[in-house]
């Protein structure tokens, strides 16, 4: 599957990225990792500390897969708000998710800080604005629950927004505890770490075919076999060309990264900026002063369309940031792309075991949040193939019946 079209921005980031050789022979271990993008760097960071005996293989150079097209934004609320999810699980569930998602924010902010690439992880508060003035009750509420849980925000009216912005909107949710990141250089610093404490990577060796027996699987690849006790998929969207979930939805989703800015403009803490329609828009900065712009999703096209649609879809993101930052009418978008997005229908994402794959587990962190999803899945599924039960992955389950996620 090609993941994304037109060209995108990280790699620019880091000159000299680390470089694994393919697999040449075959090789023995307790858990093997298929996929080196986020999901299987913060596994393979993980199973390092633990100290089981890691294989990790890509089929690409690791990084380079949805990696190129995360935008970086880093969320303990979803794409789905906690009243929503109140609404369709329960109050329990719900909540439990959340406090999932924030504490899934302060690993990933210990992980960052023990790599010796820098993975520009900075911390950063949220700007949710209401769309449309109906949407300011709905605010209210999610404030408050948000609260329970244990995020900090505040409801801002239409004059404290345009205090801060040079735009404004009915009202607002300002929450911290967020951050933003450069997924190319958290990827990659997340990996030399766990090659330096023993992981065995191999880029540019795809899984043909596995087989499953008792005592664990076979994995054959072009060059040899890897025979591990456990397996951990983190294979992202293209997870639905290996096992198609009833409850996940592919699209097209767009984003843009603009020349260095020499001056932002009014912009409050640089914070994370997204708001109450679906689909979203979204705005961060980045540290050398460029913006990212990103959202306009809609239903999936070939690589070849995607890549038409997205110049269009960049100028429409020109005109969107404009609209809400005047002074940068003009700015040039220098990178733009257009890439695979993968939803689950009631926003919780795909993690933990699947009854036709033993010794297998899947991390399918769909939904705007990918990355926060990811350390959950990360925690919980090594944490399992340690030995160590988890009960949260319930909530998970790769078999659940899908249920349509209601409105924001």
């Amino acid at each position: 599957m090609k993941l994304s079209a037109g060209p995108t921005f990280w790699e620019h980031t880091l000159s000299d990225p680390p470089s694994y050789p393919p697999l040449e022979d075959d090789a023995v271990c307790d858990v093997l990792i298929i996929g080196g993008g986020m999901a299987g760097a913060l596994c393979a960071h993980r199973l390092s500390k633990l100290g089981a005996d890691t294989v990790l293989i890509d089929k690409r150079a690791v990084g380079t897969g949805s990696t190129h097209a995360n935008t970086g934004l880093l969320q303990a609320s979803s794409d789905k708000r906690l009243g929503s999810f109140i609404h369709t699980f329960g109050k329990e569930k719900g909540e439990q998710f959340y406090r999932l998602s924030k504490d899934a924010l302060l690993n990933l902010r210990q992980a960052a800080g023990e790599l010796a690439i820098d993975p520009q992880f900075i911390p950063r508060s949220s700007l949710y604005y209401a769309s449309t003035p109906r949407d300011a009750d709905l605010l209210r509420e999610e404030g408050e629950l948000l609260r329970s849980v244990g995020i900090e925000c505040e409801l801002w009216d239409e004059k404290t927004i345009a205090a801060r912005f040079p735009f404004s909107r009915s009202a607002a949710l300002y929450t911290r505890g967020d951050a933003e990141v450069n997924p190319y250089r958290f990827v990659h610093g997340l990996l030399a770490g766990a090659a330096s404490a023993g992981v065995r990577i191999c880029s540019g060796t795809q899984a043909l075919h596995l087989d499953y027996l008792p005592e664990g699987v076979v994995c054959r690849t072009k060059r040899g076999s890897i025979s591990a006790r456990q397996v951990i998929f983190t294979t992202g969207y293209e997870t639905q060309e290996i096992k198609r979930d009833r409850g996940a939805d592919l699209v097209n989703s767009y984003a843009i990264v603009t020349e260095p800015v020499p001056s932002l403009p009014k912009w409050h803490e640089r914070c994370l900026i997204w708001e109450t329609a679906r689909p979203y828009l979204y705005f961060r900065t980045t540290p050398e002063g460029r913006i990212i712009a990103g959202g306009l999703d809609e239903p999936l096209t070939d690589p070849q369309e995607r890549e038409v649609r997205s110049l269009s879809r960049r100028d429409k993101l020109l005109e969107k940031l404009a609209e809400h930052f005047p002074e940068l009418q003009g700015v040039r978008a220098e990178f733009a792309w257009g890439a695979v997005f993968g939803l689950s229908r009631d926003g919780l994402p795909f993690i933990g075991p699947h009854p036709d794959y033993p010794h297998c587990y899947f991390i399918e962190g769909y939904g705007g949040n990918g990355t926060v999803c990811s350390m959950i899945g990360a925690e919980l599924v090594t944490d399992t193939v340690a030995g160590r039960t988890r009960p949260e992955l319930d909530l998970f389950s790769l078999t659940r019946s899908p249920k349509p996620a209601p409105a924001g």
